[in-house]
This record gives structure tokens, sequence and C-alpha cells, in this order.
């Protein structure tokens, strides 16, 4: 089954409302040109700092999928939306083992450039802040290098159909998060938590898991 390619930038929040396709493979990238926190689906609203979040020009908007929040800054990250039908090769019933193949894709677009990066396999890790920041734990399907996360996922199903939202930041910025979290986590602890070691631009990135998905 081919891949429906898309490439849209806007307002994020329109995007994540979308609903899921039922029949088709879609591939989305999607950028958007203002600083928005995106909220996980069941993510405490009181977990933002929204006045700090204002004085920054950071819209916060919830995603209908799981996690804490992600900070997409214009220019500093790739988002890649991934939905298949419930028909689907890649369709797994196990929601533990669903994402992996979304987390493989990543790797071998990054081969080169993050050699030493895996596909987490196991269970859901936790710490303190990974309720309030998506990159803050791991989940199965995620890549990590060492213990630092270099692209997150998650997803949402229906009976029909699911949704793989994936992301990688090219530049991560603690100091913003940890400004917009309301419970203050301090920068040094937020700052090891994320892998970056991606030196290529956007625009390679992309070019990488267009190439990556023809392949399956």
């Amino acid at each position: 089954m081919p891949w429906q390619v898309r490439h849209i930038t806007g307002d994020v929040g329109e995007f994540h409302a979308r609903e899921l396709p039922s029949e088709q493979r879609v591939a989305t990238f999607f950028r958007t040109v203002t600083p928005t926190l995106v909220l996980g689906s069941s993510q405490r609203a009181d977990s933002v700092d929204a006045a700090a979040a204002s004085r920054m020009g950071i819209e916060v908007v919830r995603r209908r999928s799981g996690g804490g929040g992600v900070l997409l800054w214009p220019d500093d990250f790739v988002w890649l939306d991934l939905e298949i039908p419930a028909t689907d090769d890649l369709w797994s019933d196990d929601v533990g083992k669903a994402t992996w193949w979304v987390g493989e894709l990543w790797c071998t677009a990054l081969n080169d450039l993050a050699p030493d990066a895996a596909v987490h396999r196991g269970r859901l890790v936790r710490t303190r802040w990974s309720a309030d920041v998506c990159f803050a734990g791991a989940g199965p399907g995620e890549v990590l290098v060492g213990d630092a996360k270099l692209v997150g996922v998650s997803q949402r199903r229906t009976r029909a159909a699911a949704r793989f939202q994936s992301m990688i930041h090219l530049r991560w910025r603690p100091d913003i998060v940890a400004a917009v979290v309301a419970a203050s986590p301090r920068v040094d602890e937020l700052e090891p938590l994320v892998a970056t070691s991606s030196p290529a631009p956007t625009a390679d990135i992309t070019a990488r898991l267009t190439t990556a998905l023809a392949a399956l």
C-alpha cells in the first residue's frame, strides 16, 4: 500500500483536531510558524504556567494522543504523523508493540547521523517530569540514544485506524520548557533528557524519512 505524503504548515490546534482516515496510508510532515506547547490528551491543564506561556508568545493546544507536553519551536523540529487503516500490514493489535515500526523507520532514516540510536521496546519509563514533558520519559517505539530521547512517539487508535505522531528536536530548549511547566523544573534537570545529535537540516531529514517510508 503506497503512502500519501503531505507537507502542511499551519495552525497546530487545527492539525491535531483532524479525524483519522480509514482506508489509506497517510504520512504528514507538519510545520508551524508559531511557538506552541502541545499537551497530551489527558495531561492536566494546570500543569502549564499559562501566564508564562502567554508572556513568551507560546500558544498552548492539546493533541488527541497521549503523553506529556511537547514544545514546537519553528524550524527547531521535524514532526511526522503516520496514519494507517486497521487492515494495513503495519497494524498490530498489541498496543505496546504497535509503535515499534515507527521507531524503526526513524532509525533507518537517521542511521548514519545517529548510529547509536535504538528503538525502546520495553515498558513505559516514567520520571519525575514525564507527566508534564514528553521527552522526560520513554515509551515503546520511541528512539533513544543511551538514556536520552531522540524521537518521541505517541498514538491514537480506533477500531478502524491509528495515528502515530512522531517528532525529533533539532534544537532542545530546556530553558523555555522549564519556564512554562507550572511545577518549575530546573533547567539542568531537563537539559540531559533530549538527544539532538542530528546535524542535518529539516529538508534532509524529511527526505530521508520519505525514502524510508517508500521501503515499507
